[in-house]
């Protein structure tokens, strides 16, 4: 029998993952904040709020309390959004074994800080091993067992390697990476790329403008990842253009579901009350911009869809100044 792991987050991404990691042979304990809801699926033996059907494996507990959840692993896997990331782990910090191992699923920018995930983990838990997993995946998909691949990024090779043969199964393969900071940047930038491309649709665009919005976002987002230190490469795979093609493309993405709703008209409030989840491109658009004009990186589109977020800015308004700047190299 494989090592017993705890995954933090009962949404649907963190339901999803400890379902493939019961699936692969681990003892999977599974816990979230909202008590209610952990034993409502106690009894169902699934998420019926956010991943109804998929069903629980045999391997796979939900635990009441986090203290007796993290007590036996040495591995755990967080996946909240990034607007509760720190607090998560300030929470859990009191409970970790010395040696245990963290990874998260987690992906966008602090909002305060402008920090990425793997520098809050630093932050707060110190130096011991962390990852990130990233790439393009939806939870409803790994749910159901449909073949998927990912990105496993750590510092630490060992524990990217134990972390990838945990996940890994007959329908789902996890790939191994060291750059943290490249899979991080990716994570964060494709989900406000994924709100434009949303509401060009939205407006009837077509597919000439969606593949244009997702060339130059990809741009967008390589930039300020060199800038931050990433490799170029990275973004050519998985938790790069994978992420942004998958994200922005398909109607399961709550962030191109937002954009939608916004390109057909509606306002950005009776849009997030219509997904009925965490939207983070929302968020990620404030982040993203801010760290781009710390950096003096230039974002036009990600600058257009935080106007739209934050600033009410008229979505026509807003493409018709992303189409009417300056003619550049394709390079730049």
């Amino acid at each position: 029998m494989r090592a017993p792991m705890a995954v933090i987050g009962a949404g649907s991404w963190g339901t999803a993952l400890a379902i493939q990691l019961a699936r692969t042979g681990h003892p999977t304990l599974l816990w979230g904040r909202d008590l209610a809801q952990l034993d409502a699926m106690r009894r169902s033996r699934c998420n019926e709020r956010y991943l109804p059907a998929a069903a629980f494996p045999i391997g796979l507990e939900i635990a009441l309390d986090l203290e007796a959840a993290l007590a036996g692993v040495h591995d755990l896997l967080v996946a909240v959004p990034s607007h509760a990331f720190r607090s998560t782990l300030e929470r859990l910090k009191p409970h970790l074994r010395a040696d245990a191992r963290i990874a998260w699923a987690t992906k966008g920018f602090e909002m305060d800080s402008g920090l990425l995930p793997h520098q809050v983990a630093g932050e707060v838990l110190g130096t011991r091993p962390g990852a990130v997993l990233s790439g393009p995946t939806f939870a409803k998909e790994v749910g159901a067992g449909l073949p998927t691949a990912m990105t496993v990024a750590s510092r630490d090779a060992n524990f990217a390697s134990a972390l990838a043969t945990s996940l890994s199964g007959p329908h789902f393969r996890a790939y191994l990476q060291d750059d943290l900071m490249g899979v991080e940047v990716g994570g964060a930038v494709k989900n406000v790329i994924a709100i434009g491309c949303g509401i060009a649709d939205g407006m009837g665009f077509g597919a000439n403008t969606r593949v244009a919005l997702i060339t130059r976002g990809l741009a967008e987002m390589m930039r300020l990842g060199v800038k931050l230190g990433a490799t170029r490469a990275t973004f050519m795979g998985l938790a790069g253009l994978g992420d942004l093609v998958l994200t922005c493309t398909d109607d399961q993405s709550r962030n191109r579901q937002l954009g939608l709703a916004l390109g057909r008209g509606q306002s950005l409030e009776a849009a997030q009350r219509g997904i009925h989840q965490v939207v983070e491109g929302v968020f990620a658009s404030r982040a993203v911009c801010a760290v781009a004009d710390r950096l003096t990186v230039e974002m036009p589109i990600c600058r257009e869809i935080y106007r739209i977020m934050h600033e009410d800015k008229p979505v026509r308004e807003a493409a018709e100044e992303l189409m009417g700047r300056d003619l550049r190299s394709e390079r730049e």
